[in-house]
């Protein structure tokens, strides 16, 4: 198990979404990094301890990541809100990340820096270590639970989602370089191993916008879906985004005397391509533009007998 303390907002809503999502064994509500010890909660609302309402999230590594759990939480804040979630104002409502060890700090900071790019203001997270936490009173626990009609400023389709999330990458492995050569095609094995570029538009996948999704020819994790592909001009695969960000990773790319953001697998580690922000901008901005010999396409029409049902949901967005 590890665990990881997280503020945003009223706990009430903030413990309920979290524990419906699945890898998370145990939360609890409570007040962290203050200046008092064992405070109540009406010392935190008014008596300045400097406490955040913050909830204990215990979870199983093997089942669920930190990025993928913190990428679930990031979806019911504004992380851009100073001090304030909903309806609720004040220094103990402030958003925040408390950890307790340097790999978690890692993971959090890369987190943070790919949440930054995707907005213009400021973000306003605390991240930072554990200084003290207080399991808060016996009537805030599963608060939610006890009190259905109670008070959440996180929406009904909210713990919906977050009921239904799962981290894909706790389903897919990395292989070896020895394992990927006998059964990727040589050009497959250069672009996903040695961050080689296939021609334009001659490529498998540029022209293809059947339903379906894009997965890592590497691992067979699932990464991108039709929905989000569209037409660029480059003569390379295009798309607004991935399924989910914590399934890849962002790096800087100096390499042929261009400053480029590299995009790659994160449990494959393998090279897909770069990202650019000349996207469409009603659809975010961004433009994901992937070596179709990274990828590996399945039709919806065959996603349920290759494992791949799960994800037909996705094919349904507008």
């Amino acid at each position: 198990m590890a665990q990881i303390y997280l503020a945003g907002g009223c706990f009430w809503g903030l413990e309920k979404y979290l524990s419906l999502i699945k890898g998370v064994k145990s939360t609890e509500a409570g007040y962290a990094n203050g200046r008092t010890e064992n405070p109540s909660y009406e010392e935190v609302c008014y008596a300045g301890t400097g406490h955040a309402e913050t909830v204990k999230v215990v979870y199983a590594p093997q089942e669920i990541s930190l990025r993928f759990l913190l990428e679930l939480f990031y979806e019911v804040i504004d992380p851009t809100s100073l001090n304030r979630q909903g309806n609720d104002v004040g220094t103990q409502y402030r958003s925040g990340i408390f950890y307790e060890d340097e790999e978690a700090k890692k993971i959090i900071a890369e987190s943070l820096a790919e949440l930054r790019r995707k907005h213009t203001k400021p973000l306003a997270i605390e991240a930072v270590p554990l200084a003290n936490y207080y399991r808060a009173e016996e009537y805030h626990q599963k608060y939610l639970d006890k009190n259905p009609g109670g008070y959440c400023h996180i929406g009904r389709g909210e713990f919906a989602k977050a009921a239904e999330a799962e981290d894909f990458s706790r389903r897919y492995r990395r292989q070896s370089r020895e394992d990927l050569q006998k059964t990727l095609t040589p050009l497959q094995y250069e672009v996903t191993q040695y961050s080689a570029t296939e021609a334009p538009f001659g490529n498998e996948y540029w022209h293809n916008f059947k339903e379906g999704i894009y997965a890592d020819v590497t691992t067979g994790e699932p990464l991108f879906v039709s929905t989000d592909k569209f037409e660029s001009g480059c003569g390379w695969p295009s798309f607004s985004k991935p399924i989910s960000p914590a399934l890849v990773r962002e790096l800087n790319d100096g390499s042929h005397g261009m400053q480029r953001i590299e995009v790659r697998s994160r449990t494959g580690d393998a090279h897909l391509g770069h990202v650019f922000a000349d996207g469409p901008r009603e659809r975010g901005g961004l433009r994901y533009c992937i070596n179709s010999a990274a990828l590996q396409f399945i039709p919806k029409e065959e996603m349920a007998a290759k494992g791949y049902g799960y994800l037909l949901p996705l094919l349904e967005k507008e």
